[in-house]
């Protein structure tokens, strides 16, 4: 048996780590969680959410902004939990300062690290410093857990040795799928803020548009032109809802202000400005939405599980296997394209049901049991062998919301 730490400080990680952490618990495992710090108020909630820990916690001065002071803070508070918890393996996710930091600390140390979400690539500076982050971390870790196949080959491509690479699926898809059964078993419509309850009450039919931005990359003008595309769809399809969780940084939130600043009043009350919600809340609209537009990767995932179509407002994406198996369209920033491809997906049923992908390009909903398999067998029997696992299979057919009621 071995102690493993879950390195994890922004939502997404949590999200995206859960599904392991509880996975190699149930084995016996000794597993704890450092919180980095990075989103406080959201992260507490989903770590309570899914009740793992945190075993420690880091608090974050952000004294200075910028990311060398981000990252400065984070290699020395993250060092002092490794040398006082003596983990036999770091397990960090994605492409967050956390997840990069979290493989440095570890490697100073000695200590093995596991990237889960190992390969993504976009193949140019954007996103940033994401890009960049998930590179460095490939030549950190001992453990690569690509996704998808295309995410293996770049790993290939970089020279990680095939024996320590192993294509599980995106446990994205399995944190999804776990919470939509939670919905489908018990009323969740509470768990939503009144505002997105009465909108949703009041438009019962209504097609539902999911919105999320919050890349850096988009900041200032892009954001600007989406919500300004925003107005212009709900001017333009009468009967078109939208919820827009709102990202809590103030510029973010400034430039979606600014974007709308010419949306009359009887189109405004039809769009839900909202505080970031909960996961299950979030999982709850996004598989009652008709589609969804987003800059954000792990939305990507999720909307491909529960069938949902997806405009992705960048120019591109690491997440290039759902654009490539017809799930989702690059519309980058540009208020026309935006507008254009909502509506095209608004009023052509066979453009839309296209887009509903049967068979999910990230996973079955089984991944951390193959990552805890490969994990616990390394240290049962050596080396690591190849990855046996047959992926992906198919996902249930989901119904859509309202879409006959708006397009007869």
């Amino acid at each position: 048996m071995s102690h493993y730490l879950v390195c994890t400080g922004t939502r997404p990680e949590i999200i995206k780590m859960a599904p392991v952490y509880r996975t190699l618990k149930a084995r016996g495992e000794t597993v704890q969680v450092l919180h980095t710090g990075q989103h406080e108020d959201m992260a507490m909630a989903l770590y309570r959410f899914f009740q793992m820990g945190p075993d420690h916690h880091m608090h974050l001065k952000r004294e200075q902004p910028g990311l060398s002071n981000l990252t400065a803070e984070l290699l020395q508070g993250i060092d002092q939990v490794l040398a006082h918890a003596q983990p036999d393996v770091v397990l960090v996710q994605g492409d967050t300062s956390s997840a990069l930091v979290g493989a440095m600390a570890a490697y100073f140390r000695d200590i093995p690290v596991a990237h889960i979400e190992a390969g993504l690539r976009t193949g140019q500076h954007d996103p940033f410093p994401e890009e960049k982050n998930r590179e460095l971390i490939g030549r950190l870790a001992q453990w690569h857990f690509p996704p998808t196949p295309q995410a293996r080959d770049n790993l290939l491509r970089e020279g990680v040795p095939d024996t320590q690479i192993f294509e599980v699926g995106n446990t994205v898809i399995d944190a999804a799928l776990w919470v939509s059964q939670c919905l489908a078993q018990q009323p969740w419509g509470q768990a939503y803020p009144d505002g997105v309850q009465q909108l949703l009450s009041k438009h019962p039919q209504a097609p539902l548009l999911l919105v999320t931005a919050h890349r850096r990359e988009n900041w200032g003008r892009p954001i600007q032109h989406i919500a300004s595309a925003v107005g212009t769809l709900l001017k333009i399809n009468p009967e078109l809802i939208a919820v827009w969780p709102q990202h809590p940084n103030p510029s973010v939130r400034q430039d979606i202000a600014q974007g709308l600043g010419e949306l009359a009043p009887e189109h405004a009350q039809r769009l839900c400005l909202t505080e970031p919600l909960d996961y299950p809340a979030l999982i709850g609209l996004l598989s009652q939405s008709h589609f969804c537009l987003t800059d954000s990767g792990g939305i990507q995932e999720e909307a491909s599980a529960l069938q949902r179509p997806v405009l992705i407002t960048r120019d591109s994406t690491e997440r290039q296997e759902l654009v490539d198996a017809g799930g989702a369209l690059l519309v980058g920033t540009n208020p026309h394209a935006i507008v254009e491809n909502s509506t095209t997906l608004l009023h052509d049923p066979s453009v839309y049901h296209a887009m509903q992908l049967r068979q999910c390009p990230f996973g079955d909903g089984q991944s951390a049991l193959r990552i805890a398999d490969v994990l616990t067998g390394h240290h049962l029997s050596s080396p690591l062998g190849a990855n046996p696992y047959p992926m992906p299979a198919p996902v249930q057919h989901l119904p859509t919301r309202g879409f006959n009621a708006y397009t007869h």
